[in-house]
């Protein structure tokens, strides 16, 4: 059998697509480009630590969901935060809320307001839900500390911001094995399921994962 007629077999008889797909993902996460290619990736210049194809998907959400609000729990260097407020500019609507413990140098952008402290906090979340007050819709993401507790923590707080509708996104629920990373430890991916055996309002998108190659497999949750 040659490739092409390989890549033309519906999936469902191809057993072997997810271990081609798990074999790519880790090759894609691994590569030795400071660290992984993902480390080697950027928007406008910034370093944007994201796979390109759930960018993709985000640009797709954004313009279908048209959120006032975009809330992003750890933004590092802030080059996701500037590609969702260029997104927004595209869309002609929105703005975005990025966090995180540490302060430094960002894009400046009029669509982006950049909080610093721990997404967890008293004084962070009471800001966040000044912001989000009266908004039509909300989207979250979230991608900062990657243990079990936290991400569980995130979730539990941050699931009533999100809009009917929207999405609630848990980021690299690819750790711990799922593909990449099997030391890391439970992870996002563990948070996620113990939040939707408690959280019936909740649903895994999967048709979010359209490209096969996802950094969050599971973790695009939309709020029913």
């Amino acid at each position: 059998m040659g490739l092409l007629d390989f890549i033309r077999r519906p999936s469902a008889s191809r057993p072997d697509a997810k271990r081609i797909v798990d074999d790519f993902h880790g090759l894609y996460y691994d590569a030795n480009l400071s660290g992984g290619t993902w480390r080697d990736t950027y928007w406008q210049g910034i370093p944007t630590y994201k796979c390109p194809l759930d960018l993709w998907i985000y640009q797709e959400m954004i313009f279908k969901e048209r959120p006032d609000l975009i809330v992003e729990c750890g933004t590092a260097n802030g080059g996701s935060a500037l590609f969702l407020a260029s997104m927004c500019d595209l869309a002609g609507n929105g703005e975005v809320v990025a966090i995180d413990i540490q302060s430094g140098e960002r894009p400046k952008h009029a669509r982006i307001t950049y909080l610093t402290g721990s997404s967890t906090s008293e004084s962070i979340v009471a800001e966040v839900e000044k912001r989000a007050r009266g908004k039509k819709s909300v989207m979250v993401i979230l991608d900062s500390d990657h243990s079990k507790a936290h991400v569980l923590n995130e979730l539990r707080i941050y699931s009533r911001f999100v809009t009917k509708g929207s999405y609630l996104v848990a980021e690299d629920t690819n750790v711990n094995g799922n593909p990449v990373l099997p030391g890391h430890g439970p992870g996002p991916n563990e948070a996620v399921k113990e939040f939707l055996a408690e959280n019936s309002g909740f649903e895994a998108d999967r048709s979010k994962e359209k490209f096969f190659l996802t950094f969050s497999p599971g973790g695009f949750l939309r709020k029913s």
